[in-house]
């Protein structure tokens, strides 16, 4: 299993975020570049695997209520990233997310490993 750890998301990525189109683009841009950097530097190597399971762990920043659809839409690019570096395309993901304590700044956890 490689764990890949990531800061919480830009507000500017949430679905219920109010941001001009090009300020949101520059986010995700950045976000799927920065999630595809962090996970080589975690060991994450490109798989010839058929599918992958991936554990979603949300740490939030503080002990406000956020729903779960919510958490996970704004880490679309962070999954998209990770898909780039590792070479398997999310769709052959198999998804499990749950949350954690609150953290200082907040921070999102993919555990990935190979589906048997």
């Amino acid at each position: 299993m490689v764990a890949v750890e990531l800061p919480w998301p830009d507000r500017r990525l949430h679905p219920n975020a109010r941001v001009h189109w090009a300020a949101k683009a520059k986010a995700v841009k950045q976000a799927r570049t920065d999630a595809a950097w962090w996970a080589k530097a975690a060991g994450v190597r490109p798989s010839k695997a058929q599918a992958l399971n991936v554990s979603v762990v949300f740490f939030p920043p503080d002990k406000r209520r956020r729903d779960t659809d919510g958490m996970l839409s704004a880490c679309k690019a962070y999954i998209d990233g990770i898909a780039d570096a590792i070479g398997v395309d999310d769709s052959a993901w198999n998804l499990s997310m749950r949350r954690d304590e609150p953290r200082e700044y907040g921070a999102v956890r993919f555990e990935i490993q190979e589906a048997a």
